[in-house]
């Protein structure tokens, strides 16, 4: 089987990078964009850093704001009809996840009505037409949704989260401006990020992973694992680093999937609302250690990657104990606890089983079953 690499058609990094904005929808000759973004960042006036270079280069639009940070079926609805009705062509995604993740979801139903019930997008659903075309402008170093084929949906009847892989979502342009990361509050800093690294290393350790996706993610844990500290801080340096890392993460995980850290956070994000980044940062060493005996070599790499010294003299049981430790000191220096006290004893069967049905878990390197899932739960207890 051949391996695929699918990335934007174009990027632009670094400060400055949304002046490009107005370039591009010119250049395409897109004539109104339905501008998505989440009532804080419009309420804060980050989405007005976009929004003022398309009134300065009198670029029609109109702004979408009935996003939730774990975007519902409701809400990518409401988005199809608001679109329907703007007369816009093209669609701006300003914001993390949750914004990026709706206008996938609205963008892919425009092009494919079909898909308007929303759930029958899950999985990898076989729709025909390339969604409206997609500028993505991420305000968090974290998710990559940027540069992905996945989005992920909550259905509130069902309690439970659904991932979409399509490759027809991808954006067509990612601007990835550490300007417009600045103002990110330390706590959301420190998730997103955490969100980066597990993305890196699931990427890095997955079924499907190959040579060209690990050189994304040894070269993503790196520049995370230096930087993420710098980002909470709100250095310069940091910033920087960090939208960079993520999206190299971002790079390589959307081409050969993740794992249970993943499929375990999208469960804990729907039934506790748990941030996913904090979800993920707490299930990372926890997965880690369970699937230590399946990664080879690979834990020498990641601890290297992560700045520990003389790897090359460990045995095999140090370095993965080392790569594990790594990432629970870098987790608790940014702020992130490692225990859950939501979680109850009752809960632990619909947890293990909707963790188990969600599209993450079979990119696992060890193969897993409800019962070691509800283990590995019971460890955040």
């Amino acid at each position: 089987m051949a391996n695929r690499i699918m990335l934007n058609q174009t990027s632009y990094h670094g400060s400055g990078a949304i002046e490009e904005i107005a370039n591009e929808a010119k250049a395409h000759g897109f004539q109104k964009a339905f501008v998505c973004s989440d009532p804080d960042l419009i309420k804060f006036k980050v989405a007005s850093k976009v929004t003022d270079i398309l009134d300065r280069e009198h670029l029609a639009y109109q702004i979408y704001s009935d996003i939730k940070a774990n975007p519902t079926i409701q809400n990518v609805q409401h988005g199809v009809q608001a679109f329907k009705d703007s007369g816009a062509d093209y669609i701006i995604a300003i914001g993390g996840g949750s914004s990026m993740d709706t206008a996938k979801a609205i963008g892919v139903i425009i092009a494919n009505p079909e898909f308007e019930d929303v759930r029958s997008l899950e999985g990898v659903a076989p729709t025909k037409n390339p969604c409206v075309p997609i500028i993505a402008v991420p305000t968090t170093a974290g998710t990559a949704a940027e540069v992905t084929i996945n989005y992920v949906i909550t259905d509130v009847e069902k309690k439970r989260k659904f991932v979409c892989v399509d490759p027809h979502d991808m954006p067509i342009i990612a601007i990835v401006d550490p300007d417009m990361m600045s103002s990110m509050p330390k706590g959301l800093t420190a998730s997103t990020g955490m969100d980066a690294l597990t993305h890196a290393i699931e990427g890095y350790t997955t079924k499907a992973a190959w040579e060209m996706t690990d050189m994304f993610h040894l070269k993503a844990i790196e520049i995370i694992s230096r930087s993420l500290r710098g980002a909470v801080a709100n250095t310069k340096e940091g910033r920087e680093g960090m939208a960079l890392g993520q999206y190299v993460a971002g790079m390589g995980f959307s081409n050969v999937g993740l794992g249970i850290a993943h499929s375990m956070a999208h469960t804990l994000g729907a039934v506790y609302d748990t941030p996913h980044g904090v979800a993920c940062a707490m299930m990372l060493p926890i997965v880690m250690e369970y699937n230590a005996e399946c990664t080879g070599e690979k834990y020498r790499e990641i601890a290297r990657a992560m700045g520990v010294q003389g790897v090359d003299n460990m045995s095999q049981e140090e370095y993965r104990k080392a790569a594990v430790e790594a990432v629970r000191k870098l987790s608790a220096d940014v702020g992130i606890p490692d225990k859950l006290e939501a979680i109850k004893e009752e809960d632990l069967p619909f947890l293990a089983e909707s963790a188990f049905a969600d599209a993450c878990r079979p990119g696992n390197p060890k193969d897993t079953n409800v019962e070691d899932l509800k283990d590995l739960f019971r460890k955040l207890m």
